[in-house]
């Protein structure tokens, strides 16, 4: 099951992103209600392999399933 990133936690910080080995992390369009640039995680090409919970500095930014309903998709 793929990871989710929860949009209004995210701090742009993009840690992830670099660490992502499938390429799976984009940043989101516009800004979140924090009014900071966002990441999210493409869950069909997500592997699942947890190096994005494990480099994120936000805490509870990234969480270990798959939660749609908290990852805004722009």
């Amino acid at each position: 099951m793929p990871h989710s990133i929860v949009t209004e936690i995210c701090e742009g910080v993009a840690d992830c992103a670099q660490a992502c080995p499938v390429g799976c992390i984009q940043p989101g369009q516009g800004k979140n209600n924090k009014g900071r640039n966002f990441y999210l995680i493409n869950f069909d090409i997500c592997i699942d392999c947890g190096i994005c919970l494990q480099v994120c500095p936000v805490e509870g930014a990234v969480l270990p399933e798959e939660r749609r309903d908290l990852q805004r998709s722009s």
